[in-house]
């Protein structure tokens, strides 16, 4: 892309502060668009941006996920959504006004957009187009036509349409459960793509990315003509009903589930269901798969978000096989395990092993769990079914093991047993200090100190463990280290355009050095930027953000800065941190703008907001019930996540003077210096 006209460094990245605004393109609502924000909406919001001052503009994922709306589960990391076309716009669309009429009828009224309905909506429609015009795409597609062209320098395209057509004709179903083609190699694709009969499917999903790549480019180009600068997201994890893992198995560990350790939102952790990446694999042939994400990435972006950050340095992981439903049993890869040798030396026998890495049940609990329930015969049944399915009894004591046959609390919940018993048997199932992940190799469970195990050691016994413990989370730290390290370079170095990471979650010391070193911007979420190791865990001031940082009140995942302020804030600390006890319990645009206003102040070099917490400047954008403006409410799948929508048309919220001048006055902010 060509320069913008910003203050550059000598990498063509900009190193100017600036005010950005983070909206999903499905939420503009443009003169032309049906129902859901397409790629040109984005000139018709930057020309708003323009006038309000602000500089960036900041989207989530925009590639294809079929049809779950969520925009991280992609099916591909190369191909864009065709949920963001301008059908209208296309040559081959003359001749069918009225349907394009209809559908912007039926749709442009909806609150929130229906997704899956819009989508297939357009898929159909789309296809009728095609058909209508199929002798002169086919002819495009022939040596030296524009179609050829165009599909000769996106290669991926090929097992895209491949994948997408089989993944029709079997239902939508993933991979795993197809009649045919589960497990393919480079050469099965290209004689599929090159089947005579299927060449119709085929030129039908190449076509249409043809359509959206130049949809999307011209949008990007005409931003970075104006000034805008536009900021991508980059999901780390492939989705594992995705063409990239159904045809590239070889990057990835489909045996690892990827997630998130428990924490104060997610006591159980968080199991995405994504594989996480082989690097040695992907190292043999010099990252070209990221290498190529990049490249595409950097037709549309002067900027991306590195989505999970942390995931480069290690990332938590969960077996399949053991039929996890939460993450409370994960570890982190790459780590430095604790070995058979090193229980040895801690004078552990067999049976310590034993007894610190397998749950160990006593007959009393299982009891207790049983009392709950008033039928005693129904009790009874349910005590013969668990001693003889789920547990084996440990000679003539009163403990017992879980059976080889239960592979994870999934399996304890489909034995169909009364609640209680299987809430304390889900429970007895994590009790335990190490997690045996591989024969003698040992991952402390993130609940270790809590577990019986644990809690039976004498206080020599834990010094010396933790001790252990400690010596290989050093280690660990330096694995993470020089991993994070050189796989961040390889993105640095892979593209002009401006990396900034989303490294929430637990972090380790040696995220920020890197980020810093790398100059990647990090990520300081107000709410969370807190010094949590301290009593009443004080804010951190604005003026002490890194100038290489992002600063933001709210975040897709989160809910809006109103939302938060009347639901979730300790109004009166916070009030205290910004110096103004005086603020309303009741969120109001004079809220707004003292909170937004000491954000804008913030020493980070963007300042992004949410459209949703701008538009809060103004009464006439407040939805009745704040937790409707949400984009997302994690673990949920729903017809409400990431369908969120402006509350007016562009070309209405552009009339709001007061809203524009407050924004404007944002932009104006200059940075608070440190009192110290």
């Amino acid at each position: 892309m060509a320069k913008t006209q910003k203050e550059q460094n000598a990498a063509g990245i900009s190193t100017e502060r600036l005010i950005g605004v983070a909206v999903p393109v499905g939420a503009l609502r443009g003169e032309q668009s049906i129902g859901v924000g397409e790629f040109p909406d984005l000139v018709e919001f930057a020309e708003l941006c323009i006038t309000m001052g602000v500089e960036l503009i900041q989207i989530l994922p925009v590639n294809d996920t079929g049809y779950e709306s969520s925009p991280y589960g992609s099916l591909t990391a190369f191909a864009l959504n065709p949920l963001y076309l301008r059908i209208g716009d296309l040559g081959e669309a003359a001749g069918f006004t009225d349907k394009l009429i209809a559908l912007k009828k039926q749709f442009d009224g909806e609150t929130r957009f229906p997704y899956y309905k819009i989508l297939r909506a357009k898929i159909d429609l789309l296809r009728e187009i095609f058909a209508a015009n199929e002798k002169d795409i086919t002819a495009k597609a022939k040596s030296g036509g524009s179609l050829a062209t165009w599909i000769d320098k996106n290669p991926w395209v090929k097992e895209y349409a491949v994948y997408r057509r089989l993944k029709e004709i079997n239902g939508e179903k993933s991979w795993k459960e197809w009649k045919t083609h589960r497990t393919v190699n480079p050469e099965d694709i290209q004689v599929l793509w090159k089947d005579q009969k299927q060449q119709k499917e085929h030129l039908f999903w190449a076509w249409l990315q043809e359509a959206l790549d130049t949809q999307f480019s011209k949008a990007a180009k005409a931003l970075n003509k104006m000034g805008i600068l536009l900021e991508g997201d980059l999901p780390i994890l492939m989705n594992e009903d995705s063409c990239d893992v159904w045809a590239h198995p070889e990057y990835f560990y489909p045996e690892l589930s990827a997630g998130a350790p428990p924490d104060m939102y997610n006591s159980e952790g968080q199991n995405w269901g994504f594989p996480t990446y082989n690097w040695q694999a992907q190292a043999k042939d010099d990252y070209a798969w990221w290498r190529q994400r990049l490249s595409i990435a950097e037709k549309y972006y002067n900027a991306y978000r590195i989505d999970h950050v942390l995931g480069f340095f290690r990332i938590w992981s969960s077996l399949r096989e053991n039929n996890y439903d939460n993450a409370i049993l994960g570890r982190y890869v790459p780590y430095s395990p604790i070995t058979k040798k090193d229980l040895d030396e801690l004078h552990f026998d067999e049976g310590r092993i034993r007894w610190i890495s397998q749950p160990h049940v006593p007959t009393s609990e299982v009891w207790g769990a049983l009392n709950e329930i008033q039928d005693t015969g129904a009790a009874a049944k349910e005590a013969e079914k668990i001693f003889s399915q789920v547990l084996d009894r440990i000679g003539n004591e009163e403990l017992w093991l879980f059976k080889k046959s239960i592979k994870g609390e999934q399996d304890i919940t489909a034995l169909g047993l009364h609640p209680a018993p299987t809430a304390y048997l889900r429970k007895a199932w994590r009790n335990r200090l190490f997690l045996e992940y591989e024969k003698g190799k040992f991952f402390p469970v993130w609940l270790y100190r809590e577990s019986r195990a644990y809690q039976s050691f004498s206080g020599d016994e834990r010094n010396a463990l933790d001790a252990l413990l400690a010596k290989r989370l050093e280690e660990s730290e330096k694995t993470w280290e020089t991993q994070g390290k050189k796989l961040l370079s390889i993105l640095v170095e892979s593209s002009k355009m401006l990396p900034c990471a989303e490294d929430l979650g637990a972090v380790p010391d040696c995220v920020p050095k890197v980020l810093a070193k790398l100059k990647i911007l990090g990520l300081r979420v107000i709410r969370w930027h807190r010094e949590w190791d301290k009593p009443g865990q004080p804010y951190y001031a604005f003026e002490d953000y890194p100038e290489l940082s992002v600063c933001t009140p709210s975040v897709h995942d989160s809910s809006t800065l109103r939302e938060w302020w009347d639901k979730e804030a300790d109004q009166g600390q916070f009030s205290a941190f910004l110096g103004v006890p005086s603020l309303p319990k009741v969120y109001n645009p004079g809220t707004a703008k003292t909170i937004l206003s000491h954000a804008a102040a913030a020493a980070s070099r963007f300042r992004v907001f949410q459209i949703q917490d701008l538009l809060h400047l103004s009464t006439k954008w407040y939805a009745e019930d704040p937790a409707s403006e949400r984009i997302n409410v994690p673990g949920f799948v729903n017809e409400f996540n990431w369908t969120y929508r402006l509350p007016a048309a562009i070309k209405e919220i552009r009339k709001d003077e007061a809203l524009i001048k407050s924004i404007q006055e944002l932009a104006a902010v200059t940075p608070k210096k440190k009192s110290r």
